[in-house]
């Protein structure tokens, strides 16, 4: 007998599996054979006594990027610094919630976290990044429902979708696990979002491990995301350990891939989780690369 998160992967496969047939060759057409694993990481996983010993190694394991933590604004020239004459760029930022501020049912907090993402977004632009990572709310940061942090979120975020535009950056939904936050927890949800925000500067990222309890199918998150997905984050699943170290994890990576590989994705996959040290982080690299090449799309769906 399937339990609830059998069936749902049943089901997930099986309607990706139509869609993905039924959008036929356009599907197919999108699918690049020169799609790469791009990796990036957050300072904090990153072996290394200071940020630029982090630097130097990720440039070392043939690293492209490093994630920025969310206090960027008034630190633009520290960073630029930072990978000045090295061939690293940054990736997204790493922001969070302004504890649930934009959304609060507290209206007067709604303004102040308006301009805090402005110069966040600002400094981001400043700094090449793909995108600022947000999350609405965190479990407890709010007291509204579902529907009207959508509805608060759809009458400020176009606004704020055109700035970062202007920017040369984007917005990035989070979605979280509902250990974590109860609104915004699959990537189609922050794919609906985002399209109905209907700004290029509003997308969407997805990490493994929220996604490992809240995505039947890793494959069916990413493709129902398309373009509109700039980011990924990485973490073991369920204990949130470098990728790998977890029983799930080569399946939950090796669909996760095939989605990538399906919409040509060309933007950053980074760290976000625990590491002891070189040789944790080296087996993650060659897990991740393994499994990437293990991936193959048309299997995946009998294609």
């Amino acid at each position: 007998m399937l339990n609830r998160r059998g069936l749902l992967g049943v089901v997930a496969g099986s309607v990706a599996g139509a869609a993905v047939a039924g959008l036929g060759q356009s599907v197919q057409a999108e699918e690049k054979t020169d799609v790469t694993l791009r990796l990036s990481s957050q300072f904090g996983p990153m072996p290394g006594k200071d940020d630029q010993e982090k630097v130097a190694n990720a440039i070392k394991w043939g690293f492209e990027a490093m994630e920025l933590p969310g206090g960027i604004a008034g630190k633009v020239d520290y960073y630029k610094n930072l990978l000045k004459d090295t061939p690293l760029v940054y990736s997204a930022v790493c922001f969070g919630s302004m504890n649930g501020a934009l959304v609060s049912e507290d209206e007067s907090r709604r303004g102040p976290a308006f301009d805090e993402l402005k110069q966040v977004l600002e400094a981001a632009g400043e700094l090449g990044s793909t995108g600022v990572i947000y999350v609405p709310a965190f479990n407890g940061q709010t007291k509204l429902t579902n529907q009207e942090i959508r509805a608060i979120l759809l009458d400020k975020l176009p606004a704020l979708g055109e700035f970062a535009v202007q920017c040369g950056t984007r917005l990035l939904f989070e979605p979280l696990n509902r250990g974590e936050a109860y609104f915004l927890r699959q990537v189609a949800d922050g794919t609906a979002i985002a399209k109905d925000c209907n700004s290029d500067g509003v997308c969407v990222m997805g990490d493994l491990y929220h996604m490992g309890r809240e995505e039947p199918c890793a494959c069916g998150a990413f493709v129902s995301a398309g373009r509109k997905l700039h980011h990924v984050h990485f973490g073991s699943f369920p204990k949130r350990q470098m990728p790998g170290t977890d029983e799930g994890d080569f399946e939950l990576y090796r669909s996760g891939f095939c989605g990538l590989k399906m919409i040509g994705y060309r933007d950053f996959c980074s760290f976000e989780c625990g590491c002891k040290g070189e040789e944790d982080m080296l087996k993650a690299v060659k897990f991740l690369r393994e499994t990437w090449d293990a991936a193959d799309p048309k299997a995946e769906f009998g294609l």
